[in-house]
């Protein structure tokens, strides 16, 4: 797919954008908070969440008609090209595609049984084979999978992995019983699921089974079912040596006890698994299925605006959004197989226009460059933002900030605003301080085992060793209180995440409460264009070291 650089004309055909629009999309004059508009917000939701962008998938119409949309409307508002004399960056992908055998076949020294794909097991592949196989393969149980140095824990130790299937537990050591393990209840990467595939890679395993449970994932079973004999993408990394496990995927806590106890145990493995010096356990359990696979090679898309800042503009703020989302798959119980995506990341992405609208309003422009970068392929690993970071348009050890958006507030003004990511970087305190001056205070995330500071774009400019603010909605709702706000999140998370329900309700949605977060987010943004000193990571951020080896050599 190819996208033409909209700089000079009118494309028809896209709701909200035009030749017109040029000069009321970015007004002039003042601190830029004037320009920030709910109704402008919501009408770029409901455009960028309408069934006609067909969920937003890469690979698919809705990407096409997506990243044509985000290109006119930052031509539109008079920002520049981010990529050279282009709005696009390109991002080699393949799309996997597969279809599981409806069923698994389980040998055991305790009992012989068969397992329902869907049901109580959703298996998947990061290969490119058209056929992968297990054949009788033996299952292990390998605790957290989580192999790290740094906390004296090994749950691959004396563990030939070569061909075999690991079980293991979702989140890490720190989750279940000892605060004194890993974090404790805060997740470290260790405790993702994707870093459990990659380590089983590594350990030479052929696959990695994922024990859920709703606590320990932060989201039910019904999520990973979404995954069940659909596509996947990854970066396309053809001619590089990358291992991948030939069946990944997750099975239900039901399911991992009826396979325990085919090799004659229980979850009492469980809580050995808990504790330091932990070995892993074959089960004599041999798993037997098949996947059909059939891959896509083909490029998406990131797309990439720009200010140029005045006085230092090879030094930049990076504002990022993933505009993806799981496109069209399985009917709901209303026979709707659109996933809108509306909150999740519509509204983030229509979010960057409304930064964009406030910092070209500014009175005086920005001394240092403000990128506004809407990434591809979050929903499935975070990729976009991976590629940028391999492959930056502009120097990491010269981006000062990245500054996250995913899933906007809808449901009113808050006195608060939540920090994901407690006591990584100096952007806490600047939000801190930008709350302060409008009444507000900052929050910290309530449910720290759930590791959103790994589930979104900013944490693959963290690795790189660039300060990353992520902020998640406030919860104490003006006039309605705490319970409210709750009450509204959880509603959310449960009834609409990854469902076909995520979409745009302009009567019910009240978008004042994501205008206010912005608008501290632009607060922060318009300090780091102008202050001489940089963020740092705080002391005890596993991201410092990178960031200073990074300045110390350019």
């Amino acid at each position: 797919m190819k996208y033409r650089i909209l700089i000079l004309g009118c494309v028809a055909g896209i709701a909200l954008t035009g030749c017109s629009q040029k000069t009321t999309e970015s007004p002039t004059g003042g601190d830029g908070l004037s320009a920030f508009s709910a109704d402008s917000l919501g009408k770029n939701i409901s455009v960028l969440a309408s069934d006609d962008f067909q969920g937003r998938k890469p690979f698919t119409e809705g990407e096409t008609k997506t990243v044509q949309f985000l290109e006119q409307k930052f031509a539109a508002m008079g920002l520049e090209p981010g990529n050279g004399n282009s709005y696009v960056q390109d991002v080699p992908m393949v799309n996997i595609a597969t279809e599981a055998s409806p069923s698994m076949q389980v040998q055991g020294t305790k009992g012989s049984f068969e397992l329902k794909g869907f049901t109580d097991y959703v298996i998947w592949t990061e290969k490119t084979d058209s056929v992968i196989s297990l054949n009788k393969d033996e299952l292990v149980f390998a605790g957290y999978g989580v192999v790290a140095p740094e906390y004296n824990w090994n749950d691959y130790a004396g563990l030939d992995a070569k061909g075999k299937i690991v079980l293991v537990m979702v989140n890490d050591p720190g989750f279940r019983v000892d605060q004194r393990l890993f974090k404790g209840d805060t997740m470290t990467y260790y405790g993702r699921w994707t870093y459990k595939f990659e380590e089983a890679a590594r350990q030479g395993a052929k696959g990695c089974l994922i024990i859920h449970t709703t606590k320990g994932a932060s989201y039910p079973f019904s999520v990973v079912q979404n995954n069940w004999n659909g596509s996947r993408l990854r970066l396309d990394d053809r001619g590089k040596e990358q291992k991948y496990c030939s069946t990944v995927g997750w099975v239900t806590q039901q399911t991992a006890q009826r396979l325990l106890s085919a090799a004659g145990k229980d979850t009492t493995l469980y809580a050995q698994a808990n504790k330091p010096g932990f070995k892993p356990v074959p089960l004599g359990v041999k798993l037997s299925t098949s996947i059909k696979v059939k891959a896509t090679f083909n490029k998406s898309h990131n797309v990439i605006a720009k200010i140029t800042g005045s006085k230092h503009p090879d030094e930049y703020i990076i504002y990022t959004a993933h505009w993806d989302h799981l496109g069209i798959g399985k009917p709901d119980e209303t026979g709707d197989s659109i996933y809108n995506g509306a909150l999740d990341n519509a509204s983030a992405t229509a979010g960057l226009f409304e930064l964009a609208r406030g910092f070209k309003s500014l009175a005086d422009k920005p001394t240092r460059t403000v990128v506004f970068l809407s990434v591809t392929a979050e929903e499935q690993g975070l990729w976009g933002s991976a590629y940028y970071a391999l492959n930056p348009v502009y120097p990491l050890n010269k981006t000062v900030a990245n500054i996250n958006m995913d899933v906007l507030n809808s449901y009113g003004k808050t006195k608060d605003i939540v920090i994901v990511g407690r006591n990584q970087s100096q952007l806490e305190d600047y939000l801190k301080e930008a709350a302060e001056k409008k009444d507000r205070v900052i929050s910290f995330e309530t449910h720290p085992e759930s590791g959103y500071y790994y589930r979104s774009d900013h944490f693959n400019f963290a690795k790189a060793g660039v300060p990353a603010l992520y902020i998640n909605n406030g919860i104490d709702v003006v006039d309605k209180g705490k319970e409210y706000g709750q009450q509204k999140a959880d509603e959310y998370t449960k009834q609409h995440y990854h469902r076909p329900s995520d979409e745009y309700n302009a009567a019910t949605w009240n978008l004042e409460g994501a205008i206010g977060d912005l608008q501290l987010l632009f607060e922060v943004g318009k300090r780091l264009t102008s202050e001489e000193k940089w963020p740092e990571w705080k002391q005890g951020s596993e991201f410092k070291a990178i960031r200073d080896k990074s300045i110390a050599n350019p």
